[in-house]
């Protein structure tokens, strides 16, 4: 398939906000907006930023900085993870939030998108700080969130009980239990079964439908995986048990791989035990830049943005890239890929699987009804499957990569909401 990009050129090692709006303006472009609509849409309608004061377990004090940014809710409340890194900052959390509202059209759930963050690094805070730190920054922020507006996931450096914090936090402020101001809580207090899975779930099924397209299957597939933690950890497995074989994987400290395939299940345990893949005596060491270039099917950048750019994306000989982190590829790194033939099925639509299943635990939570585990894996399959045949169908129909497909659907969902709802006043 023929395809052309509609995105514009960008420098190398450009900024997550910067590719994510050298994409918006892609598409506007493409669908031909005007200045007015593509200014809505690049826009981010609501964000905060907070001081987040934190006793630290010793009695001294120090004080971290959050953000919360709503993107776009046209189509429903802002839906978005909640990040704590200390490299987080305002222009991060704008390019997530836009992300996430481009997402949400994609899959067709009733939100728009949001994002939040701390500049904190959990690693070297308590339990106890770590919640001192979370709940402080909801109070911060609650006026901005809720079950009707606003709904906060877990993201990187953040979980299930980060969840359970938050919920608990504003629902003590409001004088009721309110679980569904949060997704992937633990399933004691409102959680949905499946929701920790999700998102390595999702890959996995656009995986499967991206393959099956060409003509090929997942049984005997071979996958990288450039990241090992909640996301790529549970994808590798997954794809081991549907019969793919997982030749290499890292994570920050480094890597591992086997030819022949690893052992997931025995990889997972010994980073359990060890906290990193390295050391692990079922493979050969290997750099993530050597990973990345791995010669498999499939590469699956799972960790952190910008990892494919001008230097590293030429190296890539996978024949599929399936992105499972946020903005793994610069736009830079993108026109390579598709100038190698390769062909890349976008974050946007790739990790949605996460955002799927919290909306499956926000209607469950509404409703006071929970669905099994069997019904979960059954709509979220249903769900991605569908997405991913509707953005193949859009690259075909008119020459496009599945990046620009994918944003192409997405931007124009969001902006026929804008359309039909009308500017008030």
């Amino acid at each position: 398939m023929t395809t052309q990009s509609i995105t514009a050129p960008t420098p190398t090692h450009q900024s997550p906000l910067a590719t994510a709006h050298a994409q918006l303006a892609g598409a506007v472009e493409h669908l031909g907006y005007d200045d007015g609509m593509h200014a809505m849409l690049a826009t981010p309608r609501r964000e905060i930023h907070v001081a987040v004061p934190l006793r630290r377990d010793d009695g001294s004090t120090v004080l971290f900085h959050g953000f919360r940014v709503q993107h776009n809710v046209s189509r429903g409340p802002g839906k978005g993870g909640l990040r704590f890194h200390p490299s987080v900052d305002i222009d991060e959390v704008r390019a997530l939030a836009m992300w996430m509202t481009w997402k949400c059209a994609i899959v067709d759930l009733p939100y728009g998108g949001a994002k939040g963050g701390v500049a904190v690094d959990p690693s070297q805070h308590s339990a106890a700080e770590l919640e001192r730190v979370t709940r402080r920054y909801t109070s911060e922020i609650m006026p901005m969130i809720g079950p009707d507006t606003d709904i906060m996931a877990p993201d990187m450096g953040t979980d299930e009980r980060t969840m359970a914090w938050v919920m608990d936090t504003y629902s003590v402020n409001r004088g009721y239990t309110i679980p569904a101001v949060v997704t992937g809580k633990p399933i004691a207090v409102g959680g949905s079964l499946g929701r920790g899975t999700a998102t390595s779930a999702g890959i996995v099924h656009v995986t499967e439908a991206a393959l099956r397209e060409a003509g090929e299957q997942l049984e005997g597939t071979t996958v990288a995986v450039q990241g090992f933690g909640k996301v790529g950890g549970h994808a590798a497995q997954i794809f081991a048990r549907r019969g793919a074989r997982v030749v290499a994987v890292s994570d920050q400290y480094g890597g591992v791989r086997a030819d022949d395939g690893l052992d997931v299940a025995r990889l997972l345990e010994h980073v359990a035990a060890t906290g990193s893949v390295v050391g692990f005596d079922g493979g050969d060491p290997v750099s993530n830049a050597e990973l990345l270039a791995s010669d498999v099917d499939v590469l699956v950048p799972a960790a952190i943005q910008g990892v494919l750019d001008a230097e590293t994306a030429p190296t890539v000989r996978a024949r599929l890239v399936v992105e499972g982190a946020n903005g793994p590829t610069t736009t830079e790194g993108d026109a390579i890929l598709a100038k190698n033939g390769i062909t890349v099925v976008p974050d946007v639509l790739a990790n949605a699987g996460g955002v799927v299943v919290s909306y499956f635990e926000w209607v469950q939570a509404n409703q006071a009804y929970w669905w099994t585990a069997e019904e979960i894996a059954q709509k979220l399959e249903h769900r991605m499957v569908a997405a991913y045949d509707d953005v193949a169908g859009q690259a075909r129909r008119e020459g496009l990569s599945l990046r620009d497909a994918a944003l192409t659907i997405g931007v124009k969902r969001v902006a026929e909401a804008h359309q039909i709802r009308g500017l008030y006043p």
